[in-house]
């Protein structure tokens, strides 16, 4: 048994049918999710704004296996990926950000394609704050309290720009 926070985004298409079909289509793995909060592109501009949020997950699986789920989950709305633009726009982009072993022990990965935990969450606003409605005492392994994360610049910036958007709710149902 695993646990594992997910990051989702989406700003292609219907943002927020992208990430409300990720979500069901984690079906029972789904614990709790996050609200959902509108933010800027970050590391590529030029592209329209996202629709964020976290989902915290579980279920009998080996880390890599939130990987495969996750590329199945992308695929399945017809997500593109562009090499020319690795930040740039997407219909979902779901992000493995920490994913723990069944005795709370967080899991470390190097792998080239599956790195634990996700080696930039502690620069993005977008990935620290919705985490946070799932885990109001997070840990972000090897960096801190996301709440602490959250204050340090440049991520405070980043933080007073999101926009939670109440009138969009997720569930697993």
């Amino acid at each position: 048994m695993t646990r594992a926070v997910l990051s989702l985004g989406s700003n292609l298409g219907d943002r927020y049918a992208h990430l409300r079909d990720a979500v069901r289509g984690l079906g029972d793995a789904v614990l709790v999710v996050s609200g959902v909060y509108e933010t800027r592109p970050w590391g590529d501009p030029d592209q329209p704004e996202y629709l964020n949020a976290a989902v915290l997950v579980a279920d009998g699986v080996e880390a890599r296996a939130w990987l495969t789920r996750a590329h199945e989950l992308e695929r399945a709305a017809g997500r593109v990926r562009d090499p020319a633009r690795r930040y740039g726009p997407r219909t979902l982009d779901v992000d493995i950000v920490v994913v723990w072993t069944d005795d709370g022990v967080p899991v470390s990965s190097e792998d080239t394609d599956l790195v634990l935990p996700h080696p930039r969450a502690h620069e993005r606003a977008f990935v620290l704050r919705p985490w946070l409605d799932i885990q109001p005492y997070a840990q972000l392994p090897g960096h801190g309290w996301v709440t602490d994360l959250l204050r340090a610049e440049p991520v405070a910036a980043d933080l007073a720009r999101l926009a939670p958007r109440p009138d969009l709710l997720l569930d697993s149902a």
